[in-house]
């Protein structure tokens, strides 16, 4: 897959490096709380008033926090190849930010492979029409 000629199916949420990809997020400056998707109006936090945020490559590996199968198809803004098939949906809690991320377990991945605590890693995958997605596979070396 050439990522440099793929479309994201959801701009600016993720970087198209087919090598290294990363989700894009946002960054508190006042204290440093993290956001997926990017968060740039107000901070969440309830201990913060901070307004400012900046752009920030998010962590693309952590640790799989639970996992679940879709067998529906989810709505918009979430793209399905057609016809829809059942998958796996990996919540994995990111390596520096610690914030749980969702996202569609990589294809030829099955839920049997799959085990609370495992390492994870991003990675890009084309759907039926080019356009790109995230999502998350075991990491090469197995369980931490």
């Amino acid at each position: 897959m050439d990522a440099n000629n793929k479309t994201p199916v959801l701009e600016g949420w993720f970087t198209l490096d087919e090598a290294a990809p990363h989700l894009l997020g946002a960054r508190c400056s006042a204290c440093g709380t993290y956001y997926f998707p990017k968060q740039i109006s107000f901070c969440r936090n309830p201990d913060c008033s901070g307004e400012r945020f900046e752009e920030v490559r998010l962590s693309r590996t952590g640790t799989l926090w639970s996992y679940t199968n879709a067998a529906y198809k989810p709505p918009e803004p979430y793209v399905a190849n057609e016809p829809f098939q059942p998958f796996g949906i990996a919540a994995v809690e990111l390596e520096k930010e610690r914030m749980i991320v969702l996202g569609q377990v990589a294809s030829g991945v099955g839920l049997d492979a799959l085990r609370v605590g495992m390492p994870m890693e991003l990675e890009l995958e084309a759907l039926d029409d080019g356009k790109l997605v995230w999502k998350w596979k075991p990491a090469a070396g197995g369980a931490r």
